[in-house]
């Protein structure tokens, strides 16, 4: 195989890993921001009317990716629910956003 016939593809799932990470990040600004807080501190005004958990907490961090998941898709306490307003896979998306937050 030639070099060039393996760069070609790598380059494609770097730069669409990239959009994806942006993309995530987006959704986040966008859906989560308001009451989580850039750095999901939940630290915003919103965020702590609604009591929005900080991602960091010991609780959240030890939550599995497909219980994260479902409490974007269904909601949790005051929370709203995402299903319908976003895909299956920008809701995962944004669970990998929240992990990288959580480093």
């Amino acid at each position: 195989m030639k070099l060039a016939q393996l760069i070609v593809p790598m380059t494609f799932l770097i730069l669409a890993a990239s959009a994806s990470a942006q993309n995530a990040e987006a959704l986040y600004k966008s859906k989560c921001q308001m009451c989580h807080a850039a750095d999901g501190s939940g630290s915003t005004p919103a965020g702590k009317a609604m009591g929005a958990h900080n991602f960091k907490d010991p609780t959240v961090v030890s939550q599995s990716d497909a219980q994260l998941l479902a409490d974007i898709e269904k909601g949790k306490n005051k929370m709203p629910a995402y299903a319908g307003k976003m895909s299956p896979a920008e809701m995962q998306s944004v669970v990998t956003y929240v992990r990288q937050l959580q480093k």
